[in-house]
C-alpha cells in the first residue's frame, strides 16, 4: 500500500490536458481519491463539501486565480478549511509571483513544465513534514521559515521564538 492511497487530492488547473497530467501523477504515486476543478471558483464549492488532504492547483485561471483562491481559503470568514495544504504550480516563475504565492499561503511552490519527482518531492513535503501555523493581521499561512539558523544573533519577534530561546 502505496504511502499516499489516503490521501484526497483537489486538482486545481484550466487546462484539462495539465489536470490529466497531475492526476495520472497522482495515481501512479497511488493516490485513488481525486476530485478536479477548472477554476477557483468550482475548486472552492468542491472545498466546502469535500475536505481534501492536499490541494494542488495553477497560479493563472480565469475568474479566480490560485493566488485569490489561496487567499479565500486561508481567510475568507466562511472558509470550512483553512488549513488544507496548498502546492501552487505554475510557468511563471518570476520573482514576485513566487512571493505572492508566498504571501498567499501557499506551502509548496512546484515549476511547470511538472515532473512527477517535483510533484512527489512537494506531496512528502505538505504530508510529512508539516509545518507550524502562522495567522496574524498582515498573514495566515505556514510558517515561511524552512529551517532554524542556531547562529542567528538578531531580535527574536515571535513569542514561540522568545520560549525557546529560555
Amino acid at each position: 500500500m502505496s504511502q499516499f492511497s489516503r490521501v484526497l487530492a483537489l486538482v486545481v488547473d484550466d487546462n484539462h490536458y495539465m489536470r490529466v497530467i497531475v492526476c495520472t501523477m497522482l495515481r501512479a504515486m497511488g493516490i485513488v481519491h481525486i476530485r478536479e476543478a477548472s477554476d477557483g471558483a468550482e475548486a472552492l464549492e468542491i472545498v466546502r463539501d469535500w475536505r481534501p488532504d492536499v490541494i494542488i492547483t495553477d497560479l493563472v485561471m480565469e475568474t479566480i486565480d490560485g493566488i485569490e483562491m489561496t487567499r479565500l481559503i486561508r481567510t475568507g470568514s466562511d472558509s470550512p478549511h483553512p488549513y488544507v495544504p496548498i502546492i501552487m504550480m505554475t510557468g511563471h516563475t518570476d520573482r514576485n509571483h513566487v512571493i505572492a504565492a508566498r504571501d498567499a499561503g501557499v506551502n509548496e511552490f512546484v515549476a511547470k513544465p511538472l515532473t512527477a519527482r517535483a510533484l512527489i518531492d512537494r506531496m512528502k513535503s505538505v504530508i510529512d513534514n508539516e509545518r507550524a501555523w502562522v495567522k496574524s493581521t498582515a498573514y495566515t499561512g505556514p510558517d515561511r521559515r524552512r529551517k532554524r539558523a542556531n547562529d542567528y544573533k538578531g531580535p527574536f519577534r515571535r513569542a514561540s521564538d522568545k520560549a525557546m530561546m529560555g
